[in-house]
């Protein structure tokens, strides 16, 4: 799996993203273009804002037990699958600042390194090594820009 950490494939990221136009339609799925990306940013809402409620340590248990290893394992996502209700976007969003929110986020993380995300707490499925924060976060965005064929 690509490394988001490094500069080279952030900028790779960041490429596919710009290739994206409020206009372009998905392969496969429901949602619009502007509501992917504002699905790519809850990942890091649960890094770096308050916006989400944690889950409660029961809940945390079950995704830790049934949810933890198809999130932060290199096997890829499968197309139409469900997604946990926070992920959720059915409201309209402006193409224009969920792109630039995405790419803010991308390369905010970038700059802090694998360092500072290895050991760190999960919103959802407690402490993970830097390779599997890496995991979860290229791969939903490689899943999403994939589905918007970028």
């Amino acid at each position: 799996m690509k490394n988001i950490f490094t500069k080279e494939v952030t900028a790779e990221i960041v490429a596919r993203i710009d290739r994206l136009t409020s206009e372009t339609q998905p392969i496969w799925g429901k949602m619009s273009v502007a509501q992917m990306l504002a699905h790519c940013c809850v990942t890091y809402e649960m890094v770096y804002t308050d916006k989400h409620p944690r889950p409660n340590a029961f809940t945390r248990f079950m995704m830790k037990t049934l949810i933890k290893n198809m999130v932060t394992s290199e096997k890829p996502y499968v197309k139409n699958g469900r997604t946990a209700k926070q992920f959720v976007i059915s409201d309209d969003k402006n193409f224009e600042t969920e792109k630039k929110r995405l790419i803010d986020f991308i390369t905010k993380t970038q700059q802090l390194g694998e360092q500072e995300f290895e050991g760190k707490e999960s919103h959802s499925f407690g402490k993970l090594t830097a390779k599997e924060w890496n995991n979860m976060f290229y791969k939903h965005l490689h899943h999403h820009l994939t589905q918007f064929g970028v």
